[in-house]
Protein backbone atom coordinates (compact mmCIF):
# COMPACT_ATOMS: atom_id res chain seq x y z
CA UNK A 1 0.00 0.00 0.00
CA UNK A 2 1.36 3.36 -0.78
CA UNK A 3 0.73 5.25 2.13
CA UNK A 4 1.86 8.71 0.72
CA UNK A 5 -0.70 8.28 -2.03
CA UNK A 6 -3.37 7.14 0.29
CA UNK A 7 -2.98 9.03 3.77
CA UNK A 8 -1.26 11.93 5.28
CA UNK A 9 -1.72 10.50 8.86
CA UNK A 10 1.07 8.71 9.95
CA UNK A 11 -0.34 6.48 12.34
CA UNK A 12 -3.64 6.29 14.25
CA UNK A 13 -4.81 6.61 17.95
CA UNK A 14 -7.27 4.40 19.64
CA UNK A 15 -9.27 6.51 21.54
CA UNK A 16 -10.17 3.19 24.31
CA UNK A 17 -13.20 2.78 26.70
CA UNK A 18 -12.29 5.07 29.41
CA UNK A 19 -10.65 8.28 30.65
CA UNK A 20 -9.68 7.41 34.04
CA UNK A 21 -6.80 5.54 35.42
CA UNK A 22 -8.39 3.64 37.74
CA UNK A 23 -11.72 2.66 35.73
CA UNK A 24 -8.68 1.69 32.71
CA UNK A 25 -6.88 -0.20 35.27
CA UNK A 26 -10.44 -1.90 36.34
CA UNK A 27 -10.75 -2.92 32.59
CA UNK A 28 -7.59 -4.13 31.75
CA UNK A 29 -8.45 -6.78 35.17
CA UNK A 30 -11.51 -7.61 34.13
CA UNK A 31 -11.01 -7.92 30.15
CA UNK A 32 -7.32 -9.92 31.31
CA UNK A 33 -9.77 -12.64 33.14
CA UNK A 34 -12.07 -13.21 30.76
CA UNK A 35 -9.20 -13.10 28.02
CA UNK A 36 -7.59 -15.96 29.99
CA UNK A 37 -10.91 -18.18 30.43
CA UNK A 38 -11.34 -17.58 26.49
CA UNK A 39 -7.75 -19.19 26.01
CA UNK A 40 -8.37 -21.96 28.61
CA UNK A 41 -11.75 -22.55 27.61
CA UNK A 42 -11.24 -22.62 23.72
CA UNK A 43 -7.79 -24.31 23.75
CA UNK A 44 -9.54 -27.08 26.31
CA UNK A 45 -12.26 -27.61 23.82
CA UNK A 46 -10.29 -27.88 20.69
CA UNK A 47 -7.60 -30.69 22.92
CA UNK A 48 -10.90 -32.49 24.78
CA UNK A 49 -12.16 -32.89 21.24
CA UNK A 50 -9.04 -33.97 20.04
CA UNK A 51 -7.90 -36.52 22.58
CA UNK A 52 -11.51 -38.42 23.10
CA UNK A 53 -12.19 -40.50 20.13
CA UNK A 54 -15.98 -40.46 21.06
CA UNK A 55 -16.28 -37.14 19.95
CA UNK A 56 -14.60 -37.04 16.78
CA UNK A 57 -18.03 -36.88 14.67
CA UNK A 58 -19.22 -33.77 12.41
CA UNK A 59 -20.27 -31.87 15.63
CA UNK A 60 -17.52 -31.70 17.18
CA UNK A 61 -15.25 -31.35 14.22
CA UNK A 62 -17.41 -27.83 13.67
CA UNK A 63 -17.31 -26.96 17.50
CA UNK A 64 -12.96 -27.41 17.44
CA UNK A 65 -12.96 -25.00 14.22
CA UNK A 66 -15.35 -22.68 16.45
CA UNK A 67 -13.29 -22.73 19.41
CA UNK A 68 -10.51 -22.13 16.95
CA UNK A 69 -12.08 -18.81 15.22
CA UNK A 70 -13.25 -17.55 18.56
CA UNK A 71 -9.54 -17.68 20.28
CA UNK A 72 -8.65 -16.21 16.86
CA UNK A 73 -10.19 -13.44 16.61
CA UNK A 74 -10.20 -12.47 20.44
CA UNK A 75 -6.45 -12.83 20.11
CA UNK A 76 -6.68 -10.20 17.36
CA UNK A 77 -7.97 -7.69 19.47
CA UNK A 78 -7.77 -8.44 23.65
CA UNK A 79 -4.39 -8.56 23.52
CA UNK A 80 -3.88 -5.00 21.91
CA UNK A 81 -6.72 -3.69 23.88
CA UNK A 82 -5.03 -5.38 27.40
CA UNK A 83 -1.82 -2.99 25.88
CA UNK A 84 -4.26 0.40 25.43
CA UNK A 85 -5.38 0.18 28.77
CA UNK A 86 -2.00 0.27 30.74
CA UNK A 87 0.07 2.11 27.94
CA UNK A 88 0.64 6.34 27.86
CA UNK A 89 0.52 6.00 24.01
CA UNK A 90 -2.17 4.70 22.39
CA UNK A 91 -1.31 4.36 19.01
CA UNK A 92 -1.65 1.95 16.27
CA UNK A 93 0.34 2.45 12.76
CA UNK A 94 -1.26 2.52 9.82
CA UNK A 95 -0.06 -0.53 8.61
CA UNK A 96 -1.36 -2.61 12.07
CA UNK A 97 -4.57 -0.83 12.16
CA UNK A 98 -5.58 -2.29 8.54
CA UNK A 99 -3.63 -5.77 9.87
CA UNK A 100 -6.08 -6.18 12.78
CA UNK A 101 -9.11 -5.20 10.59
CA UNK A 102 -7.99 -7.73 7.38
CA UNK A 103 -7.48 -10.50 10.18
CA UNK A 104 -10.60 -9.55 12.28
CA UNK A 105 -12.97 -9.60 9.14
CA UNK A 106 -11.52 -13.35 8.04
CA UNK A 107 -12.23 -14.45 11.75
CA UNK A 108 -15.67 -13.08 11.75
CA UNK A 109 -16.71 -14.27 8.17
CA UNK A 110 -15.42 -17.42 8.59
CA UNK A 111 -17.84 -18.17 12.04
CA UNK A 112 -20.95 -16.67 10.41
CA UNK A 113 -20.51 -19.23 7.83
CA UNK A 114 -19.42 -22.20 10.43
CA UNK A 115 -22.40 -21.28 12.42
CA UNK A 116 -24.60 -22.26 9.05
CA UNK A 117 -22.83 -25.52 8.59
CA UNK A 118 -23.29 -26.65 12.54
CA UNK A 119 -27.12 -25.48 11.64
CA UNK A 120 -26.84 -27.59 8.46
CA UNK A 121 -25.26 -30.79 10.68
CA UNK A 122 -28.37 -30.82 13.27
CA UNK A 123 -30.56 -30.38 10.39
CA UNK A 124 -29.47 -33.72 9.24
CA UNK A 125 -29.03 -35.65 12.32
CA UNK A 126 -32.79 -34.34 13.91
CA UNK A 127 -34.55 -34.86 10.70
CA UNK A 128 -32.65 -37.31 8.97
CA UNK A 129 -30.70 -39.34 11.35
CA UNK A 130 -30.31 -42.73 9.48
CA UNK A 131 -28.88 -41.41 6.56
CA UNK A 132 -26.49 -38.75 8.95
CA UNK A 133 -22.91 -40.58 8.65
CA UNK A 134 -23.63 -40.81 4.72
CA UNK A 135 -24.65 -37.04 4.41
CA UNK A 136 -22.51 -35.81 6.93
CA UNK A 137 -19.11 -37.18 5.62
CA UNK A 138 -15.91 -36.66 6.22
CA UNK A 139 -15.22 -35.07 2.99
CA UNK A 140 -18.76 -32.89 3.27
CA UNK A 141 -17.56 -31.29 6.36
CA UNK A 142 -14.02 -30.29 4.73
CA UNK A 143 -15.50 -28.91 1.89
CA UNK A 144 -18.33 -26.32 4.35
CA UNK A 145 -15.20 -25.73 6.46
CA UNK A 146 -12.57 -24.88 3.36
CA UNK A 147 -15.94 -22.43 2.09
CA UNK A 148 -16.09 -20.76 5.05
CA UNK A 149 -12.55 -19.78 5.35
CA UNK A 150 -12.51 -19.02 1.64
CA UNK A 151 -15.61 -16.21 2.27
CA UNK A 152 -13.58 -15.19 5.22
CA UNK A 153 -10.62 -14.47 3.37
CA UNK A 154 -12.24 -13.06 0.27
CA UNK A 155 -14.33 -10.54 2.36
CA UNK A 156 -11.26 -9.51 4.15
CA UNK A 157 -9.20 -9.17 0.93
CA UNK A 158 -12.24 -6.65 -0.83
CA UNK A 159 -12.58 -5.07 2.57
CA UNK A 160 -8.98 -4.49 2.62
CA UNK A 161 -8.66 -3.12 -0.86
CA UNK A 162 -11.83 -0.32 -0.65
CA UNK A 163 -10.28 0.92 2.90
CA UNK A 164 -6.80 1.25 1.45
CA UNK A 165 -8.27 3.39 -1.55
CA UNK A 166 -9.31 6.04 1.60
CA UNK A 167 -7.67 9.29 2.04
CA UNK A 168 -7.09 10.34 5.46
CA UNK A 169 -5.95 13.72 6.22
CA UNK A 170 -7.42 15.04 9.17
CA UNK A 171 -8.23 13.54 12.63
CA UNK A 172 -6.49 10.10 13.75
CA UNK A 173 -8.20 9.48 16.62
CA UNK A 174 -10.35 6.49 16.04
CA UNK A 175 -13.64 6.65 18.65
CA UNK A 176 -12.83 3.24 19.66
CA UNK A 177 -10.68 0.76 21.33
CA UNK A 178 -9.50 -1.63 17.68
CA UNK A 179 -9.56 -0.86 14.07
CA UNK A 180 -13.14 -1.54 13.25
CA UNK A 181 -14.68 -0.76 9.62
CA UNK A 182 -16.80 2.49 10.75
CA UNK A 183 -15.27 4.31 13.25
CA UNK A 184 -12.33 4.24 10.26
CA UNK A 185 -14.81 5.45 7.99
CA UNK A 186 -15.63 8.20 10.46
CA UNK A 187 -12.41 9.75 9.92
CA UNK A 188 -11.90 9.41 6.48
CA UNK A 189 -11.72 12.93 4.26
CA UNK A 190 -13.32 10.84 1.43
CA UNK A 191 -16.15 10.15 -0.55
CA UNK A 192 -17.03 7.00 1.14
CA UNK A 193 -20.24 5.58 -0.26
CA UNK A 194 -19.39 3.65 -2.46
CA UNK A 195 -17.03 1.96 0.16
CA UNK A 196 -19.65 1.56 2.66
CA UNK A 197 -21.90 0.29 0.19
CA UNK A 198 -19.26 -2.23 -0.54
CA UNK A 199 -19.04 -3.28 2.83
CA UNK A 200 -23.09 -2.98 3.31
CA UNK A 201 -23.18 -5.85 0.44
CA UNK A 202 -20.58 -7.89 1.90
CA UNK A 203 -21.74 -7.71 5.49
CA UNK A 204 -25.17 -7.99 4.43
CA UNK A 205 -24.95 -11.07 1.73
CA UNK A 206 -23.15 -12.87 4.23
CA UNK A 207 -25.78 -12.81 7.28
CA UNK A 208 -28.52 -13.09 4.96
CA UNK A 209 -27.25 -16.25 3.42
CA UNK A 210 -26.18 -17.57 7.04
CA UNK A 211 -29.34 -16.39 8.54
CA UNK A 212 -31.55 -18.20 5.94
CA UNK A 213 -29.55 -21.27 6.19
CA UNK A 214 -29.14 -21.32 10.19
CA UNK A 215 -33.12 -20.50 9.92
CA UNK A 216 -34.52 -22.89 7.38
CA UNK A 217 -32.59 -25.78 9.29
CA UNK A 218 -34.41 -24.77 12.60
CA UNK A 219 -37.71 -24.42 10.80
CA UNK A 220 -37.36 -27.98 9.49
CA UNK A 221 -36.10 -29.03 13.14
CA UNK A 222 -38.47 -27.89 15.27
CA UNK A 223 -41.50 -29.19 12.96
CA UNK A 224 -39.55 -32.55 13.25
CA UNK A 225 -39.60 -32.19 16.78
CA UNK A 226 -43.04 -30.63 17.13
CA UNK A 227 -43.88 -34.59 14.94
CA UNK A 228 -42.19 -36.71 18.07
CA UNK A 229 -44.79 -38.01 20.25
CA UNK A 230 -43.18 -38.63 23.38
CA UNK A 231 -41.86 -35.80 26.02
CA UNK A 232 -39.08 -37.43 26.48
CA UNK A 233 -37.94 -37.45 22.83
CA UNK A 234 -38.90 -33.96 22.31
CA UNK A 235 -36.54 -33.15 24.87
CA UNK A 236 -33.59 -34.90 24.11
CA UNK A 237 -34.04 -33.95 20.30
CA UNK A 238 -34.17 -30.30 21.33
CA UNK A 239 -30.67 -30.14 23.76
CA UNK A 240 -28.80 -31.26 20.74
CA UNK A 241 -29.22 -28.06 19.17
CA UNK A 242 -30.27 -25.88 22.58
CA UNK A 243 -26.33 -24.57 22.85
CA UNK A 244 -25.75 -23.69 18.91
CA UNK A 245 -29.31 -21.90 19.42
CA UNK A 246 -27.87 -19.95 22.26
CA UNK A 247 -24.88 -19.12 20.41
CA UNK A 248 -26.45 -18.31 17.29
CA UNK A 249 -28.93 -15.53 18.86
CA UNK A 250 -26.23 -14.17 20.81
CA UNK A 251 -23.82 -14.01 18.21
CA UNK A 252 -25.54 -12.78 15.03
CA UNK A 253 -27.66 -10.33 17.44
CA UNK A 254 -24.54 -7.68 18.18
CA UNK A 255 -23.56 -8.54 14.77
CA UNK A 256 -26.89 -7.52 12.82
CA UNK A 257 -26.77 -4.44 15.99
CA UNK A 258 -22.91 -3.02 14.84
CA UNK A 259 -23.14 -3.64 11.53
CA UNK A 260 -25.78 -3.10 9.42
CA UNK A 261 -26.11 0.67 9.27
CA UNK A 262 -24.82 3.14 7.81
CA UNK A 263 -21.40 5.76 9.12
CA UNK A 264 -23.93 8.59 10.13
CA UNK A 265 -25.51 6.55 12.74
CA UNK A 266 -22.30 5.25 14.31
CA UNK A 267 -22.64 5.69 18.11
CA UNK A 268 -19.73 5.85 20.13
CA UNK A 269 -21.02 4.41 23.88
CA UNK A 270 -23.52 2.03 21.82
CA UNK A 271 -21.26 0.67 19.44
CA UNK A 272 -18.35 0.24 21.91
CA UNK A 273 -20.20 -2.20 24.63
CA UNK A 274 -21.56 -4.40 21.58
CA UNK A 275 -18.34 -4.29 20.39
CA UNK A 276 -16.94 -5.37 23.75
CA UNK A 277 -19.61 -7.84 24.05
CA UNK A 278 -19.02 -10.18 20.61
CA UNK A 279 -15.31 -9.89 20.22
CA UNK A 280 -14.00 -9.75 24.15
CA UNK A 281 -17.45 -11.90 25.63
CA UNK A 282 -18.39 -14.30 23.21
CA UNK A 283 -15.39 -15.75 22.55
CA UNK A 284 -15.19 -16.40 26.64
CA UNK A 285 -19.06 -17.66 26.62
CA UNK A 286 -19.20 -20.07 23.76
CA UNK A 287 -17.05 -22.88 25.27
CA UNK A 288 -18.85 -22.69 28.44
CA UNK A 289 -22.56 -22.99 26.21
CA UNK A 290 -21.26 -25.83 24.42
CA UNK A 291 -19.84 -27.37 27.74
CA UNK A 292 -22.40 -26.99 30.36
CA UNK A 293 -25.10 -27.26 28.17
CA UNK A 294 -23.90 -30.66 26.88
CA UNK A 295 -24.20 -34.05 28.14
CA UNK A 296 -21.33 -35.72 25.93
CA UNK A 297 -18.71 -33.09 26.76
CA UNK A 298 -19.03 -33.67 30.24
CA UNK A 299 -18.62 -37.30 30.14
CA UNK A 300 -15.88 -36.69 27.66
CA UNK A 301 -14.05 -34.64 30.35
CA UNK A 302 -14.76 -37.62 32.98
CA UNK A 303 -13.00 -40.37 30.47
CA UNK A 304 -10.30 -37.85 29.74
CA UNK A 305 -9.84 -37.23 33.66
CA UNK A 306 -10.10 -40.91 34.34
CA UNK A 307 -7.11 -42.06 31.45
CA UNK A 308 -5.20 -39.49 32.96
CA UNK A 309 -5.12 -40.73 36.58
CA UNK A 310 -5.25 -44.40 35.24
CA UNK A 311 -1.58 -43.50 33.56
CA UNK A 312 -1.00 -42.15 36.31
CA UNK A 313 -1.47 -45.25 38.60
CA UNK A 314 0.44 -46.83 36.46
CA UNK A 315 3.66 -45.02 36.18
Amino acid sequence: MDRKNSTSVPDFILLGLADSAEAQLLLFLLFLFIYLVTVLGNAGMMLLIRLDAQLHTPMYFFLTHLSFLDLSYSSVITPRTLQNLLASSKSISFLGCFTQMFFFVIFIAAECFLLSSMAYDRYVAICNPLHYPVVMSTRLCRALLAGSYMIGSVDATVNAVCMSRLHFCNSNVIQHFFCDLSPVLALSCSDTYGVELMILILAGSNLVVSLVTISGSYVFILSTILKISSTAGKKKAFSTCASHLLGVTIFYGTMIFTYLKPKQSYSLGKDQVASVFYTIVIPMLNPLIYSLRNKEVKHAVLRVLQRTEGSRQLI
